[in-house]
């Protein structure tokens, strides 16, 4: 009877941090589009998560290549927040247009 091969080093680990960037991908979306009062949970909340992954030093590459588009499409976000917020005012003070 062969006896069951033990886990490589780090196994569980690595496994634990593709649980979570799944996660993360699967709900930071809907998150961060959120209700009428705005996200959920805000983007620094989600760029914290996706760095404190990247700072256990266990990340592989497959990991770091989701981590980062993770953080693009994050950057992506905060990009269209930034530009929205900036062309309120401007819609504002617009007023009506004569006809």
């Amino acid at each position: 009877m062969d006896s069951p091969r033990p886990l490589p080093a780090g196994y569980m680990m690595s496994n634990l941090i593709d649980q979570d960037i799944a996660h993360i991908r699967r709900v930071m979306p809907l998150s961060l589009a959120g209700d009428f009062g705005g996200p959920i949970l805000p983007a620094r909340y989600w760029r914290q998560r996706l760095h404190r992954l990247l700072d256990t030093g266990l990340v592989n590459k497959g990991q770091l290549c989701e981590i980062d588009s993770l953080l693009l499409i994050l950057d992506l976000h905060e990009l269209n927040v930034a530009t929205t917020a900036a062309a309120m005012p401007k819609q504002a003070n617009a007023g009506p247009q004569p006809t």
